[in-house]
């Protein structure tokens, strides 16, 4: 009989392991994509900027530095609110630890405490 309940418990912590890793990958592949985008958006305003002084350099340059100039400042308020979403983007991802995945693994942890401390077999 201990033996049964012995190999019952070790097949019941496998499965339960296997299934709060697999909760864990899901979740954090759910934030790496959603924090690479963050990320991918917040490189962009960069070159923009880039692109945005190279600008105003030609306005120092050039005769028609009225329109070049509006050029200019298009570029940069693209470059603006490409950083601000990107920003919001990254900070929506929040912590990288797997919160869900370890709330349900303490959970899981507390329900296998307190059976052995009640002594239940089941």
């Amino acid at each position: 009989m201990t033996s049964d309940l012995v190999v019952r418990v070790a097949a019941q912590i496998s499965t339960v392991t296997r299934a709060e890793l697999s909760f864990a990958k899901a979740e954090l592949t759910e934030k790496g994509r959603r924090g690479g985008f963050g990320a991918g958006l917040s490189g962009r305003p960069a070159a923009l900027a880039i692109y945005g002084f190279q600008i105003l350099v030609v306005v120092t340059l050039d005769l028609l530095w009225l329109a070049v100039l509006a050029v200019a400042v298009s570029v940069f308020s693209v470059a603006g609110i490409a950083a601000l979403f990107g920003r919001r983007q990254l900070q929506a991802v929040g912590s990288p630890m797997p919160q869900e995945a370890l709330t349900s693994l303490n959970q899981d942890v507390d329900v296998v405490r307190t059976a052995a401390r009640e002594g239940r077999t089941s």
